[in-house]
């Protein structure tokens, strides 16, 4: 089977190899490794030419193509399943999901059921023309809004339309910002001795990724502060590596601050999500309300 797909906002500048591993996981395990050797055998093409090396650099916009090796182990196509979902907008193109922390949303080798696209494909069984795509990701123990594009074409549109897509997030974190307001840009790379965390790196570091999160405050109460986060990049962990290497660590983080006995999570929801409707072009905004549990911090603080 072939892969493909076209490079959007998240892959810019990545090198070709970390793309792989970004974008063929939900199909194929996926590694660094795997990934550097498939392209070493001309597997993968960029804009219809083979991909001389891994290194590379992804432009936006980019077609791929990944031929998947036979030996290749593949994941169980997600299957349709009761899980409840808060749906808080859904058209012929488009549906946006409140996502719960603590709910997963695509299915993975450690997580194969239960997802929220698995609710998703629940929800739309009985429309066999509907061929659902994730157009953004949330962690686990992060809450807000989901987008689910219902067509191959609106998902393209989306994707075309990534610089005219914002995407707002309230975050609580441990003191007080300063200056109140600004701009965060650090590059960010995976942690070469735990590829589970994300670090900021130099900006001449290769493996880095441009990375750049607008925030403002809010308000300040008893040592924390409710910042609302604009995302200009994509990255994994992007808001919580940004805050906490800025020393305003998230509530609740124990991966990049510290624990919380208030919260068992991050204090982190994906409040609002604009853009332009892939069918009509009008403006669409979304919002997800703010869950109980961050209002009291907020509150509380």
């Amino acid at each position: 089977m072939t892969i493909h797909f076209t490079a959007d906002r998240g892959d810019a500048r990545l090198r070709l190899d970390q793309v792989l591993v970004r974008r063929v996981t939900e199909v194929s395990g996926m590694s660094r490794a795997r990934a550097q050797r498939w392209i070493a055998e001309g597997l993968v093409s960029v804009d219809e030419t083979p991909a001389p090396r891994a290194s590379i650099h992804v432009r936006e916009g980019a077609a791929i193509d990944v031929m998947v090796p036979p030996t290749a182990k593949l994941r169980a196509a997600p299957l349709p399943e009761p899980v409840l979902l808060d749906v808080l907008y859904e058209d012929d193109d488009l549906m946006a999901i409140n996502k719960p922390a603590g709910m997963v949303v695509h299915p993975s080798f450690r997580n194969a059921r239960g997802t929220l696209l698995n609710g998703v494909l629940w929800r739309l069984r009985e429309r066999a023309d509907t061929c659902p795509g994730l157009v953004s990701r949330l962690d686990k123990d992060t809450s807000g809004l989901i987008l689910v594009a219902l067509s191959p074409g609106s998902h393209a549109r989306i994707q075309r339309d990534a610089g005219h897509v914002k995407k707002q997030y309230l975050a609580v974190v441990r003191g007080t910002p300063q200056p109140s307001e600004g701009v965060i840009r650090f590059p960010l790379r995976r942690d070469p001795a735990d590829r589970r965390r994300i670090v900021p790196c130099s900006v001449d570091d290769p493996a880095g990724a441009a990375s750049e999160t607008r925030y403002a405050t809010v308000s300040t109460n008893g040592g924390c502060s409710l910042l609302q986060c604009e995302l200009v990049t994509g990255r994994t962990h992007q808001v919580r590596v940004h805050l906490a290497a800025s020393g305003w660590p998230i509530v609740g983080d124990g991966r990049y601050g510290t624990s919380d006995v208030r919260i068992d999570r991050q204090a982190l929801h994906a409040w609002r999500i604009t853009l332009p409707h892939p069918r009509t072009r009008e403006t669409l905004s979304l919002e997800a309300p703010i869950p109980p549990v961050i209002s009291m911090l907020c509150s509380k603080s």
